[in-house]
């Protein structure tokens, strides 16, 4: 039987805690780095995007006058009230979708259109309805019908520039929330990592020479600039690592199997994403119980997708239950790698805690 070290010695600082758990440090990465703001795509409450906007309507509206006027005198006479008509027009819509751009941020796709299509045409025609009892100009069906069709065609115009403006700071922002979120695992994992090995020097000298040859190996992979992404051939070698650290830690009581496919190995996948998972799966799947518990990794190809399931069995003598970090950090550097072409779920399947993950190939 293999020692069972100290699940979190006392610290070399003085203090009487270890190192940070991965939700302490996934909690300040939370906090230091912004959320993405919620109806980004609707970001119409800056003055100067307004001013872009009512610009670019009296622009049309303008060139629009010149072309149907036949005058110059028909022009004169017609530009106060267009002028007048679309600078209102153009506000009201502004303040609407301002005022309605938290709603719209959580909406879907086919509502959010609707919802600012009809607030166009709303806008027009109660601009319109402004001037009639000035009777600038005459108020037909015909006429109403066209002005209402002009508002939703000018707010599904700005709502298109507004998707591609946000559209096109994406990848910029998305790389760099990635990277931040790669920089706070780091020292987690090597301070987790480290504290391991000098629990186990004081248990076993001999055999922490050993350890530390892998954690030698654990830290030039997670220190190496990998990029946005590496394989998942890798991310599972350096997962092996780590639970072969963990294997001394715990002895017989934890049981870990592979069901590894190589196929599979070719996924690309964000760095340190498989670690964090399995160290939750040790955590609270196995340092609770006296047993210990089993860890399986398992990674196939199904319909040209590289699917990697992280089961862990669960324990009646359950850890405190964690802050869910390590899942949402998962999810979302998943998200930012591969959009909507990545798949991830996590929940309890009888007596197992399961992650599921799907990526391309």
């Amino acid at each position: 039987m293999k020692p069972d070290l100290p699940t979190r010695p006392p610290s070399t600082f003085g203090g009487s805690t270890g190192y940070p758990s991965f939700a302490d440090t996934m909690q300040a990465a939370r906090q230091a780095v912004p959320s993405p703001v919620a109806g980004g795509t609707f970001d119409v409450c800056h003055a100067g995007l307004a001013l872009r906007a009512v610009l670019y309507v009296q622009a049309v509206l303008g060139i629009a006058t010149l072309m149907w006027a036949g005058t110059l005198a028909q022009a004169t006479a017609l530009v106060g009230p267009v002028v007048f008509c679309g600078l209102l027009g153009t506000l009201g819509w502004l303040l609407v979708v301002c005022a309605a751009r938290h709603v719209l941020g959580r909406a879907t796709i086919a509502p959010r259109a609707v919802f600012v299509l009809a607030a166009g045409a709303a806008s027009a025609l109660g601009a319109f309805a402004a001037l009639v009892p000035f009777q600038l100009t005459p108020a037909t069906p015909s006429r109403w019908a066209a002005i209402a069709l002009a508002g939703a065609a000018f707010s599904g115009t700005l709502w298109s520039w507004l998707v591609l403006r946000v559209r096109s700071r994406l990848p910029a922002e998305a790389a760099a929330r990635l990277a931040e979120l790669q920089a706070r695992i780091r020292p987690h994992f090597l301070f987790n990592a480290l504290n391991t090995a000098v629990a186990l020097v004081r248990v076993d000298p001999a055999r922490a020479e050993e350890v530390l040859e892998d954690l030698a190996q654990l830290f030039r992979t997670a220190l190496e600039d990998h990029g946005q992404a590496v394989t998942l051939a890798e991310e599972v070698d350096l997962a092996q690592r780590y639970l072969a650290i963990e294997q001394v830690r715990f002895g017989d009581r934890l049981r870990v199997r592979w069901e590894l496919d190589p196929a599979a190995g070719a996924a690309r996948v964000p760095p340190l994403l498989l670690q964090p998972l399995v160290e939750n799966a040790v955590r609270h799947g196995v340092e609770p119980s006296p047993e210990g518990g089993d860890v399986v990794v398992r990674t196939r190809v199904r319909r040209g997708q590289a699917v990697v399931d992280i089961l862990n069995t669960m324990t009646s003598n359950a850890s405190q239950p964690g802050h869910g970090m390590a899942l949402q950090n998962v999810r979302e550097r998943l998200r930012l790698l591969h959009d909507v072409a990545a798949q991830f779920e996590a929940r309890r399947e009888g007596g197992h805690y399961r992650v599921k993950i799907e990526v391309p190939l």
